[in-house]
């Protein structure tokens, strides 16, 4: 039995989860749509290019949910996962999951996204395992701050670290699923990457090593 790693936003679903929570949050009339989608949009453009601050990004993403409960998040996330993000998850993506429980490894998902939308997501998908962005709550309302270390590049190796030693696991014979350049510093390290979709910069260095190439539709 291996771990099988897998990234969530254009690896698992065919878009980004955070950017499509944000114009749900417009619907919702949590986010002003004039303001707030334009800088939104100018920070996904930096996380495109690996220029991101994902502390700026979570931030300011973040920042509609301040003072509302975690129970009134999570009863609008649900119907949000089932309308928009369920019709785009891959089907390439279910077959490999369904490979991998078939040969009995241990299915992870590792996200730069928030942990409430990461779970709902997974779940969707039956996977349990979530290591994902902690928004910050206190006395049961979100703070807009986050905590703990991010799930993003070097953050998410480190992440990983932990809980692998939590759960006595190790990445013997380890799998990653990514689309990211932003996921360099984890593919580098397990035993089996492969590149789904990959951007320009992650599919020369797939090249270079040799990883497996998958599109995914």
């Amino acid at each position: 039995m291996a771990l099988a790693i897998f990234d969530l936003d254009e690896t698992l679903i065919g878009g980004d989860c955070a950017r499509l929570w944000s114009q749900e949050m417009v619907k919702l009339g949590w986010a002003d749509g004039d303001s707030y989608l334009p800088r939104e949009q100018e920070l996904m453009s930096q996380y495109a290019s690996g220029e991101l601050s994902m502390q700026d990004y979570m931030n300011y993403s973040l920042s509609p949910l301040v003072g509302r409960t975690a129970e009134e998040v999570e009863h609008v996330v649900e119907p949000f996962v089932e309308d928009v993000i369920e019709p785009i998850f891959y089907s390439d993506a279910t077959r490999c999951l369904a490979n991998h429980r078939a040969a009995g490894d241990r299915i992870l998902v590792i996200s730069a996204s928030a942990h409430f939308l990461v779970s709902a997501i997974a779940a969707r998908l039956k996977i349990d395992e979530v290591l994902a962005i902690e928004p910050q709550l206190e006395r049961g309302f979100y703070t807009g701050q986050t905590q703990g270390i991010l799930t993003f590049r070097e953050g998410k190796v480190a992440r990983l670290q932990q809980w692998l030693q939590e759960h006595n696991e190790s990445l013997e014979g380890a799998y990653f699923y990514s689309d990211s350049r932003n996921d360099l510093p984890l593919l580098e390290v397990v035993a089996k990457p492969h590149v789904v979709n990959p951007d320009p910069v992650l599919l020369a260095r797939a090249q270079q090593a040799g990883w497996p190439i998958l599109r995914w539709q």
